[in-house]
């Protein structure tokens, strides 16, 4: 479709509706109306009215499993109703992208090359991800387009994942007929954030985005995750999903990241295996009186809390089928203090005067009073805690939380039942 048939139907309310679904609110009909809108009126101002296709993929939350998903464990995750959105036409070899203010270095579709010199940049992610989709057999070609996100940067819900899925979506619309499966795209995110950009990371992130909805996923095999979304009445056990950014940096964090597997590979090692999700739990439990003169205490502890939260996956999983909503959030606290007292990932060791996710967890715990679950959400040692709220408690948590961390730092998400989609064409 015509750039600016787009926009005038859009403006007439001809996608009201698919917006309606892909969102989860009529609340947010009119904000996203105009939001695709003022897109493609940047998309035109960059590259001219064309014919067009929109696609998106979304930020996601970490319900279960806190670090698990990089030593072949299970993760329970969730996509959520913000995202990152391309306006995109074809192009003949080049690839030009532009992400809201940054203006992305073009490349030929041709030289994929990995240069450590783009490390670290939007540029690598694109390239990362284009190359692992070609070496799978998938066709390539040249595009342009104009990216915004609503995922929010460093608040734990993963834009780069949801950058990175959406790329490998753009691919798969422009070239590929929609046909390149979720978990490649995954995968394809997952290669180009550790290889081409730099940065250790699992499969999570990624899955969740380009897969959608609530899923749990068991990486035991790691060329074949098995993946199961899981159908829950939400609205039912009056909760709201809450994520308040506490407005910590993640500047200077790569290796406080970095040494979570590193120190759990530490410990798989010691049994001939790469990761902990190989391991025999009973063997390591009857190896800690050795193994405490050969490894680190930490160590230890982030192995211990592997075990332990795996177990706690399939029991988060469990309750929501048997929709048993206390004994799930029961796990989910039970989650948030094993990642403050054996992963260790609330704070960083090397940053010991800036806590504003530990105090978030305070905080929260003294306006929930026992009710709901609190617990650090994704990485760790910066931004953000994710809540279940009682939907009575929502007005005075979101405003507790706010006069300390800022207005609209606390976000009151619902559950997206898509993954990286294509919107309209």
């Amino acid at each position: 479709m015509n750039a600016e048939e787009l926009r005038s139907k859009l403006m007439q309310g001809h996608y009201d509706d698919l917006l309606c679904d892909i969102y989860g609110e009529e609340e947010q009909v009119a904000y996203q109306r105009q939001r695709y809108s003022r897109a493609v009126d940047r998309f035109i101002a960059l590259y001219g009215s064309a014919d067009v296709a929109v696609y998106s993929a979304p930020g996601r939350t970490e319900i279960g499993g806190n670090h698990t998903d990089h030593q072949h464990g299970k993760v329970l995750a969730a996509a959520v109703n913000l995202d990152a959105i391309a306006i995109v036409k074809k192009a003949e070899r080049t690839v030009k992208v532009v992400s809201d203010q940054f203006d992305i270095p073009s490349f030929f579709i041709d030289d994929l090359t990995m240069k450590e010199e783009e490390k670290g940049t939007s540029l690598a992610l694109i390239k990362g991800v284009c190359a692992t989709l070609k070496e799978r057999g998938y066709q390539l070609g040249g595009f342009e387009a104009y990216v915004t996100s609503d995922v929010l940067i460093g608040a734990g819900l993963s834009s780069s994942a949801a950058f990175e899925v959406l790329i490998g979506t753009v691919i798969s619309g422009l070239y590929n007929m929609m046909a390149i499966d979720p978990v490649t795209i995954a995968k394809a995110g997952q290669y180009a954030e550790n290889v081409y950009f730099g940065k250790p990371c699992g499969l999570m992130d990624q899955s969740a985005s380009a897969i959608g909805s609530l899923i749990t996923i068991d990486f035991k095999n790691e060329n074949h995750p098995a993946v199961e979304k899981i159908d829950v009445p939400f609205a039912k056990f009056a909760h709201a999903l809450c994520i308040t950014d506490t407005k910590g940096s993640h500047a200077d964090l790569t290796d406080e990241y970095a040494a979570i597997p590193q120190e759990m590979k530490q410990i798989a090692a010691h049994y001939n295996k790469k990761v902990l999700g190989d391991v025999d739990e009973k063997s390591f439990y009857h190896d800690l009186p050795y193994l405490m003169n050969r490894f680190s205490g930490r160590s230890l502890l982030r192995a211990i809390h592997f075990f332990e939260e795996n177990k706690r996956v399939d029991k988060e999983v469990a309750a929501l089928k048997n929709e048993d909503f206390t004994a799930f959030l029961k796990q989910v606290t039970a989650s948030g203090d094993s990642s403050f007292k054996y992963l260790q990932n609330v704070y960083a060791n090397s940053d010991v005067h800036h806590q504003n996710v530990a105090l978030a967890l305070a905080i929260s715990e003294i306006v929930l009073q026992g009710k709901g679950a609190v617990r650090v959400h994704g990485g760790g040692f910066a931004g953000t805690i994710q809540a279940f709220v009682p939907l009575d408690l929502i007005s005075e948590y979101k405003t507790e939380m706010e006069q300390v961390f800022g207005n609209k730092t606390c976000h009151v998400l619902k559950i997206r039942p898509y993954g990286g989609i294509k919107v309209m064409e």
